[in-house]
């Protein structure tokens, strides 16, 4: 089933589609990534390697939501609350409830997102870095801009 992508394709599209009501609505945003931290910190033992990417996600979504980040196509966001809808969602391909299983399929769904929009999640990452350095320098006393 996991090596299935026309499945996994067709039941991500449900989500992505229900995604698009997430885009201009900063509090449903922010009450999902609520949600999905949650999720991830109790699953965080078995999502192994899903679970950073999963945390970049998140991420991306409440810097687009807080007007930190905005260099992101509406495709992407989509994508990405998709992924993220389809992953807090208890009732799925394989529901939450099956020990064992229940988390796999999320992390196929997330996989499958992170490879449609590796290119902006890569530019992301990049922008992100670049944040925290400037945030670093300017916690040392150094100012941000090196005109100033």
């Amino acid at each position: 089933m996991f090596g299935n992508k026309e499945k996994i394709e067709r039941e991500f599209t449900k989500y992505k589609n229900k995604a698009l009501e997430f885009i201009n609505h900063q509090q449903k945003t922010n009450e999902l990534m609520t949600q999905a931290t949650t999720k991830v910190n109790e699953k965080q033992n078995s999502l192994g390697d899903a679970f950073g990417k999963i945390e970049l996600l998140i991420e991306l979504i409440k810097a687009y939501s807080k007007g930190d980040y905005r260099n992101i196509s509406k495709s992407t966001l989509a994508t990405v609350i998709g992924a993220i809808l389809y992953f807090v969602s208890p009732i799925d391909m394989i529901p939450d409830f099956i020990i064992g299983l229940g988390i796999v399929d999320d992390a196929a769904v997330i996989g499958y997102a992170i490879k449609k929009i590796s290119g902006e999640l890569d530019e992301f990452e990049k922008w992100k870095s670049k944040s925290n350095l400037e945030g670093l320098g300017a916690e040392a006393g150094q100012s941000k801009n090196p005109l100033e």
